[in-house]
């Protein structure tokens, strides 16, 4: 395979300051274009390679932006010489993409979730520890200003409880209506609640889970559940609820409410609240999540810190194994799941 005859020259090549970052993606769908508008934007970086198994998706988007098309992510390890890749795909289709990344000396942009199942996940992870690249997973909510000003006035407090909301209507792809593709909301889109009461509160431990299909029965091949509510328990002692549902016909809410005896913090796509005694501020964010996270990445890139990264792939893994045993926790009528521990797997 001609991928192993660049290996060695591709990492060799990597250990010099890159100046020009060349990417590539995998997957060129509503998200990743969102991710190439944004690429766009930075001083360089060069769009080089696209795939995708939609060679009418790969073509435009190369042509867009004067790179290459392809179907064959392998194929595009090959012949290019990526100093970062985005991959853009759902959760079920990630299978070698990572690890040849990886292999390859390739800087890697995954977004959430990074998976659907878990030993897959830590498969990748054990690839891009070995390998040692730059890796960040799209947990945008992460690099939002109003985030840092949130953390920032949570430091020290005693947090009580946690409550996180998605609230919105059914994506239009096909794969996320099929529970064993996307995992359903919790998995791939309440992920960000999740993530965010993670990176605000601390380590998720314990959770318990229901779930119920309301609304959405006339929806052709649909399987994944349109309300859903989890419990959750910190490894600090604070507790939580994260609910979501996909029924609506109309936009209504998303984010997390942090709860302390002096101090309540909302995160929201739109900013942040802050509730103290006889005072209430609002800060709207001036910083664009999904935007930042790239500049931060492509400077992770060409610096090689890895410390820059907000959420790294072994972090996103924790956060997939908070919303699998919720899963699980729903298959079984509620009861309480633990959530693996990954730090004993070095994550």
């Amino acid at each position: 395979m001609r991928l192993r005859n660049f290996r060695c020259a591709q990492i060799c090549w990597r250990w010099f300051e890159v100046s020009s970052v060349r990417v590539g993606f995998i997957g060129c769908g509503g998200i990743a274009n969102l991710h190439m508008n944004n690429l766009s934007r930075i001083e360089g970086v060069e769009l080089v390679a696209f795939c995708d198994v939609d060679e009418g998706r790969a073509k435009a988007a190369a042509e867009r932006f004067k790179g290459n098309a392809y179907t064959d992510h392998r194929q595009m390890f090959e012949r290019e010489q990526l100093d970062a890749v985005y991959i853009c795909i759902p959760p079920h289709a990630h299978t070698d993409q990572e690890i040849l990344a990886a292999q390859t000396g390739v800087a890697i942009f995954v977004e959430k979730p990074v998976a659907r199942t878990l030993d897959k996940a830590l498969e990748i992870l054990e690839a891009i520890k070995k390998s040692g690249v730059i890796n960040s997973v799209g947990y945008h909510f992460r690099y939002f200003d109003g985030t840092d000003l949130a953390k920032e006035r949570l430091a020290g407090k005693t947090i009580g409880m946690v409550m996180g909301y998605w609230m919105g209507g059914l994506p239009g792809v096909y794969w996320w209506r099929r529970i064993e593709m996307s995992g359903g909301q919790i998995v791939e889109q309440t992920t960000h609640i999740f993530d965010l009461a993670r990176y605000l509160v601390g380590d998720i431990v314990r959770v318990s889970a229901a779930t119920a299909l309301r609304a959405l029965h006339d929806v052709p091949d649909l399987n994944v559940p349109d309300v859903g509510v989890v419990n959750v328990w910190f490894a600090n002692g604070a507790i939580g609820c994260i609910a979501n549902t996909c029924m609506l016909r109309m936009g209504y809410t998303t984010g997390v409410h942090v709860i302390t005896p002096d101090l309540i913090a909302e995160v929201s796509w739109s900013g942040v609240k802050f509730i103290e005694p006889n005072r209430t501020e609002e800060i709207r964010h001036q910083r664009n999540g999904h935007f930042y996270e790239s500049v931060v990445f492509v400077e992770a890139v060409k610096t090689r810190n890895q410390s820059l990264i907000r959420c790294d792939y072994a972090d996103a893994v924790k956060t997939l194994a908070v919303t699998l045993a919720a899963l699980e926790s729903a298959d079984r009528n509620g009861e309480p799941v633990e959530v693996p521990n990954l730090s004993a797997e070095g994550g």
